[in-house]
C-alpha cells in the first residue's frame, strides 16, 4: 500500500510524543509512576495498526474524491493541514485498542500478549521482584485496571487533539459521535462475551450461533473495522451515503477479521501469534467455531468438548485433541467458508460505492491483508 509504512511511522511518532508528555507529567507527581508509562510504551510498540489504517483509508476514500480523485500524498500540500488531525485520531484508536487489550487480558486471565507478559502479569512480577507486602496477583490486577483506564483517558485526549486541528466543526462533531458510539458498543460487546461464557448452559443450543455472532459484531467487528472507517470518513466530512458505504464494507469485513482471530486463537502458531496455542480453548470462548463444532460433532464428543472447554489447565495433548476433533467435524472448514463469504460481501459493496476509486483499491488490498493473516 502506498504510504502505509510512512503512515505507521507517523502514528508511532505521535504515540511516542504523547507518552513523552505523560511521562513528564507523571514524573512531577512521583517517580513511582514510571512503570505505568513503561508498560504502556511496551504494549503500543507492537501491533499491526489495523484500526489506524482503516481510519486513514476511510478518510482518504472521502477526501480524495473531493479533490481530483487521486490519493493525497502523505507529504503533499493537500494533506498539510488535514493529515496531523487524521494521524492524531488514528493514534487515539491505537491507544483505545491497547486499553481494551489490557482489560480483556484481565477478564480472560491471559498470561501473554504479543509475546510479552500481559500487563497484569507484568505488574504482578514487579510486586514480587520488589518484595512488597500484600498479594502480588491482586496488585497486578488492580494496577492493570488503572493502566487501562489511563489509556482510555489518554486516547480521549489524543482524539480531541486531532479534532481541534480540523477546520470543519461539523466533521469534528460527526467523528466524535462515531467515537462515542464505538466506545459503548465495544464495552457492551465485551459484557456479552463474558455473559456467554457463563450463561451458555442455560440457553437453548439453537441460540448458540446467533449469540456468538452478536458477540463478534459488537465486541470486535464494529470497533476493529467499521467504526475506524466511519470515523475516518467523518473526519473528511463524508456524506450519509459515503459513511453508509464505509459501514457496508466494514461490518462484514470486521466479522471476517474476528473469525480469523478466532481461528488463530484455536489453531494459531504461538511463534507468530505471541499467545499459547489453543489459548481460546483454555479461556472457554464460545465462538462461532465452537458453536458449529457442537452442531456437527456426535453427542459423546460434544460432552467432552463442553467438559474441557474453559479449563485453564488444559495440557498440549488435550489442546491437540480438541483441535483435531474440530477439524474432523468440518467446523474449521465451514468457518473458512464464512470468512470468504463475508470478504466477498465486503468487496462487492465497494464496487459502486460513492468513494474514491483509488482508495477503494487500497481498501480491497487491506481486506485481503487482515483476513489472510497468521498472527
Amino acid at each position: 500500500m502506498p504510504g502505509s509504512t510512512r503512515l505507521v511511522d507517523l502514528i508511532a511518532a505521535r504515540i511516542d510524543d504523547a507518552f513523552d508528555g505523560h511521562e513528564t507529567a507523571l514524573a512531577e507527581i512521583a517517580p513511582d509512576l514510571a512503570p505505568l508509562v513503561t508498560q504502556a510504551r511496551g504494549l503500543l510498540a507492537g501491533g499491526k495498526r489495523f484500526r489506524a489504517l482503516f481510519c486513514y483509508w476511510g478518510w482518504q476514500s472521502v477526501a480524495s474524491i473531493a479533490g481530483d480523485g487521486e490519493l493525497a500524498e502523505l507529504d503533499g500540500p493537500d494533506t498539510a493541514r488535514a493529515l496531523p488531525a487524521v494521524v492524531s485520531v488514528a493514534a487515539a484508536l491505537e491507544l483505545f485498542h491497547a486499553a481494551a487489550l489490557v482489560h480483556d487480558d484481565i477478564i480472560d486471565k491471559s498470561d501473554i500478549r504479543r509475546g510479552r507478559p500481559a500487563a497484569h502479569r507484568a505488574f504482578e512480577s514487579l510486586h514480587r521482584e520488589q518484595g512488597w507486602d500484600g498479594d502480588a496477583a491482586a496488585f497486578g490486577t488492580s494496577t492493570a485496571i488503572l493502566l487501562g483506564d489511563l489509556l482510555l483517558g489518554w486516547a480521549d485526549e489524543l482524539f480531541e487533539d486531532g479534532l481541534a486541528m480540523l477546520d470543519d466543526p461539523e466533521a469534528a462533531r460527526a467523528a466524535r459521535a462515531e467515537f462515542f458510539t464505538m466506545r459503548t458498543e465495544v464495552t457492551v460487546g465485551q459484557y456479552l462475551d463474558v455473559l456467554e461464557e457463563d450463561s451458555w448452559k442455560s440457553r437453548p443450543d439453537s441460540e448458540a450461533l446467533p449469540r456468538a455472532h452478536r458477540v463478534i459484531v459488537y465486541k470486535s467487528a464494529k470497533y476493529s473495522v467499521e467504526a475506524p472507517l466511519a470515523i475516518g470518513g467523518a473526519l473528511a466530512g463524508g456524506s450519509l451515503a459515503q459513511l453508509a458505504a464505509l459501514r457496508e464494507f466494514g461490518l462484514p469485513l470486521g466479522v471476517a477479521f474476528q473469525l480469523r482471530d478466532d481461528m488463530l486463537g484455536v489453531f494459531g502458531d504461538p511463534e507468530l501469534t505471541g499467545k499459547p496455542s489453543g489459548d481460546d480453548l483454555r479461556e472457554g470462548k464460545r465462538t462461532v467455531l465452537i458453536g458449529l463444532a457442537r452442531q456437527k460433532m456426535p453427542p459423546t464428543a460434544v460432552r467432552v468438548l463442553d467438559e474441557l472447554l474453559g479449563d485453564p489447565s488444559l495440557d498440549d495433548a488435550q489442546v491437540r485433541m480438541l483441535q483435531n476433533t474440530m477439524r474432523d467435524s468440518g467446523a474449521a472448514d465451514q468457518v473458512e467458508r464464512i470468512i470468504a463469504h463475508n470478504v466477498r460481501i465486503a468487496l462487492e459493496s465497494l464496487e459502486n460505492a460513492p468513494l474514491s476509486s483509488s482508495a477503494r483499491s487500497e481498501l480491497s488490498r487491506l481486506a485481503d491483508r487482515v483476513t489472510r493473516r497468521d498472527a
